[in-house]
């Protein structure tokens, strides 16, 4: 039996994929099954990773989050918060079709 071509599927790559279809096609437009086309896997091996598509998309929404500047506020709560508020409004700006997703706090 022939070996995949396709590189090992893991969580950073789907929610990699993930987050190009969003940015491109928008929310309303990503399922397991067009994130596994665009994979070039089957859906199912996506529930291996995650159980369902509002996990990815929590995921998702993490990675961005945790990309915003916090270091600022060891100068001081003023300071901090100015970093951290431009930090996130440009990772906002740079995923518009995710706020959504980012706006929600995690039940």
């Amino acid at each position: 039996m022939a070996r995949p071509t396709t590189a090992k599927l893991d969580q950073a790559r789907i929610r990699a994929a993930a987050l190009a279809l969003v940015d491109a096609e928008g929310l309303d437009r990503l399922s397991m099954r067009r994130l596994a086309t665009a994979l070039d896997v089957s859906a199912a091996s996506l529930y291996f990773h995650y159980a369902t598509k509002d996990e990815l998309l929590e995921a998702v929404a993490a990675d961005i989050l945790a990309k915003v500047d916090t270091s600022a506020f060891s100068s001081g709560w003023e300071p901090g918060v100015r970093a951290w508020a431009r930090s996130l409004r440009a990772a906002l700006a740079a995923h518009p079709r995710l706020v959504p997703v980012l706006s929600h706090a995690p039940g």
